[in-house]
């Protein structure tokens, strides 16, 4: 028999060997083994509306999605996303054609990179970028391209010119996330239309990340991409059911696309999950119709939480960068006298009772993000008022 130790190689893909467990892993375990509040993985500590959760109680009964759903995904899911993106957005997709249900906006964008992309391919990604683009790219053989928002004014701002001389020959797509994790960052109708123009003149395909769509604050506006000139045929949209109806267990995606772009998606998908989720893909459909109430009401709430925890943070001493979209507030740590965020992140259950995840696991350009901390708001209010007192003994 031949000994496992005469074969050299690592076991580990040698395109994954940069990634280990991931930070929220990390960091979710720190707060159980040492009890503190988790503020850092972004999941709410409730369940969303009852009448939904009901909807799924009432298809697991009714047999409907406990044998394999369609490929594509259930008809009446496919449906609701359409009616969806037509009555918000007023973008009209075929929910036969151009509609796809994923494992969560994770496998989406997965499927979307190895579907879309050749080994050598660049994909120019804004940075800091959520943890999944970077392995996700690796896995296609793709080489990725930080473009980094950098703070300006109190927010996280994109440079344009960094955009397009981020662009090469070789560039094959731009991965976009706006609302912005972990920024915060909101990117407004002028520069989505100027990274519109440069993805029709570069001839770039782009896939965007929305999961946050409707957790704009401020009086923002989410604007797909797909909106613009010569991006509806270019574009794969992306979002989840998991941030908007606060069900992030039950694993339910979509992309909506032209259907050369989704056939691609769809091919890669098929060999990921195959299919997910059948129950809550019904529920899901019965989420998306709920009225408009339901999503003010949200926002208002979740607006609430980020005024709580940003003060809180102001008031023990951070750097508070407020965020226009998403439910993470991102803070800088050099107020406090510390530099280095992952120390930081990886001391402050001791010191205070708290777990938050360090931004520069999200950069290719560590320095630039090692002064950042971001803190998840989407827990009860007296949850975060617990940690806004607990995080105050850093201030003295």
């Amino acid at each position: 028999m031949t000994s496992m130790s005469s074969n050299t190689r690592p076991l580990l893909n040698r395109r994954l060997a940069e990634f280990g467990t991931t930070i929220f892993a990390e960091m979710s375990a720190l707060a159980v083994t040492t009890g503190a509040i988790n503020l850092g993985q972004g999941f709410p500590d409730t369940d969303g509306p009852e009448e939904v959760r009901e909807a799924a109680v009432r298809a697991l009964r009714d047999g409907r999605g406990n044998q394999y759903p369609p490929g594509p995904g259930v008809p009446e899911l496919r449906a609701a996303v359409a009616e969806h993106q037509f009555r918000r957005y007023g973008l009209s997709y075929d929910p036969d054609t151009e509609v796809l249900v994923t494992a969560g906006a994770t496998e989406a964008i997965a499927a979307a990179l190895l579907g879309l992309l050749e080994p050598g391919d660049e994909v120019v990604a804004l940075e800091p970028y959520y943890d999944s683009y970077a392995a996700c790219i690796a896995m296609a053989g793709g080489t990725r391209v930080p473009v980094t928002l950098r703070p300006h004014e109190g927010a996280f701002r994109l440079d344009l010119d960094e955009l397009r001389d981020a662009v090469t020959d070789r560039t094959r797509l731009l991965l976009l996330n706006t609302p912005h994790n972990p920024t915060g960052t909101v990117l407004t109708r002028e520069e989505l239309a100027a990274i519109a123009e440069l993805a029709v003149e570069r001839d770039l395909l782009v896939v965007t990340d929305e999961v946050y769509e409707h957790l704009v604050f401020d009086g923002a506006e989410h604007i797909p991409l797909a909106t613009f000139p010569g991006m509806r045929e270019r574009t794969v949209s992306i979002s989840s059911a998991g941030k908007t109806f606060s069900f992030t267990g039950w694993k339910v995606g979509w992309v909506t696309a032209a259907p050369a772009l989704l056939t691609a998606v769809r091919t890669a998908k098929q060999y990921l999950t195959y299919v997910a989720s059948g129950p809550f893909q019904y529920a899901v459909a019965e989420a998306l119709a709920l009225p408009e109430s339901y999503f003010t009401a949200y926002r208002a709430d979740m607006e609430a939480k980020r005024d709580l925890l940003a003060a809180g943070l102001a008031e023990a001493g951070f750097g508070v960068h407020r965020p226009t979209g998403t439910y993470f507030v991102t803070t800088d740590i050099r107020p406090l006298g510390e530099r280095d965020g992952i120390a930081f992140c990886r001391s402050l259950p001791e010191r205070a009772g708290v777990v938050a995840v360090p931004n520069a696991v999200f950069y290719d350009h560590r320095e630039a993000g090692a002064p950042f901390v971001r803190f998840a708001f989407c827990k009860r209010t007296p949850v975060l008022e617990e940690a806004v007192r607990r995080l105050k003994t850093l201030a003295g």
